[in-house]
């Protein structure tokens, strides 16, 4: 099995959270400030969070080359996505003091939670699994609004945020992270015990996507 067949699996779900009105919203500029600023405090502690859950990949790592494997996405997280995040949070007005104090939504704990846990009482195939939809997913919204140019980008006050997510940095390190997930599924038969556990664990992680955009139009 691949990541594809993970899609698949949960395809209606993978489209409620690819296509979600909060995405809708941003990409024609018509979301809410107030929606915004609440998703970019959000994230900024979801990313905390998958961070640690990258670093969990390592200690959970079987052998030396899944170590490495893990090693490059907790530096991305730490040295770019993040920084990256605190930068364009700070063009609105939110410093990184202000994101730590924020309390974590409802959503917020239940996704990342998940993703831990997952990661704690499972395998290191299974923590990927859980931590899949989240890069996946933003690349291809990312790539999705970008490929739309001018459409979606002219005076669009979210317009930086699709160039990150739609941009070649993004984009090429969510590639290199599947070509990688792809590996350790390769000897997994879709229709065993495993794959669909896998599956499951796919599907629950992007409903847990599908809530954190949706947090971000209610709880703001």
């Amino acid at each position: 099995m691949n990541h594809q067949d993970l899609i698949q699996a949960c395809q209606s779900q993978w489209n409620e959270y690819t296509e979600h009105n909060f995405v809708q919203q941003l990409a024609l500029g018509e979301l809410a400030h107030s929606s915004f600023l609440h998703y970019l405090k959000q994230d900024f502690l979801f990313l905390k969070q998958y961070t640690r859950a990258y670093a969990l990949a390592i200690y959970k790592a079987r052998t030396l080359a899944e170590m490495r494997m893990a090693l490059p996405s907790v530096q991305a997280l730490l040295d770019s996505e993040i920084a990256h995040h605190v930068a364009y949070c700070g063009e609105w007005g939110i410093s990184e003091s202000e994101m730590e104090e924020e309390p974590e939504a409802f959503g917020t704990v239940a996704y990342t939670r998940f993703v831990l846990d997952t990661g704690m009482s499972g395998d290191v195939i299974d923590l990927y699994a859980a931590l899949a939809p989240c890069s996946i997913g933003y690349a291809v919204i990312g790539a999705q609004l970008l490929a739309s140019g001018s459409t979606v980008l002219e005076g669009n006050p979210y317009a930086n945020w699709i160039k990150m997510y739609g941009g070649e940095e993004f984009q090429k390190g969510v590639e290199k992270s599947v070509k990688q997930l792809d590996i350790l599924l390769n000897d997994i038969e879709l229709e065993s015990q495993r794959g669909q556990r896998l599956c499951h664990i796919f599907k629950t992680a992007t409903r847990m996507e599908v809530a954190f955009w949706q947090q971000g139009l209610d709880d703001a």
